[in-house]
């Protein structure tokens, strides 16, 4: 599975976001855990034409993308909407996102989230991706801090949520793998 943090921004919480879901993620047996993080990745910004070649950095994380059979997008909602760092990371790639699942891990003010998640299903159900229901969302995520600093709280109802996100994003994995397996995805 790789998780992708879709935030750039300096003071960003997504790192803090993904942490601890790729912690949780690491503790079960049957996930292999890719940290993606789009601010180190740093792909340019304009798309080139089918022509031109792909940049480097752009041809770097494809690897990556393509060995995961699962994705996680760990996302703050800006605007009422998902950041655009995330947007053209999307959008640089294609057959890496084909018949795979994709859960959502989101983070923001009372919605916690909801909004991205709503525009990202879309954009990956349109590159044939399998946006799973089961989603995370931490509406005013600093509320969840421990009184300790850790995040979240023992007791915050994200780590039940988590649970049944990479339950069914593992189910999803398999059986998506095996359909590609026994034939080639064709969009």
């Amino acid at each position: 599975m790789a998780i992708i943090i879709g935030s750039t921004r300096k003071g960003r919480f997504g790192p803090t976001v993904a942490g601890w879901f790729a912690a949780r993620a690491r503790r079960r047996g049957d996930l292999d855990v890719d940290l993606v993080d789009l601010a180190e990745a740093d792909l340019p910004q304009t798309l080139t034409d089918h022509e031109e070649p792909v940049p480097a950095r752009v041809r770097a994380l494809a690897p990556r993308l393509t060995a995961a059979d699962a994705f996680a997008v760990v996302t703050p909602e800006y605007n009422r909407s998902f950041p655009a760092p995330l947007k053209t990371a999307i959008d640089w790639y294609h057959e890496e996102w084909q018949a795979k699942p994709v859960t959502f891990v989101a983070y923001g003010r009372e919605s916690g989230g909801l909004r991205a998640v709503d525009q990202l299903r879309q954009v990956f159900t349109e590159l044939h991706a399998v946006a799973i229901r089961d989603v995370i969302t931490l509406p005013c995520y600093w509320d969840l801090f421990a009184a300790d600093g850790t995040w979240p709280k023992a007791t915050a109802e994200c780590n039940a949520a988590a649970t049944t996100a990479l339950d069914r994003l593992v189910w999803w994995a398999g059986a998506l793998r095996d359909a590609r397996d026994r034939s080639p995805y064709i969009p």
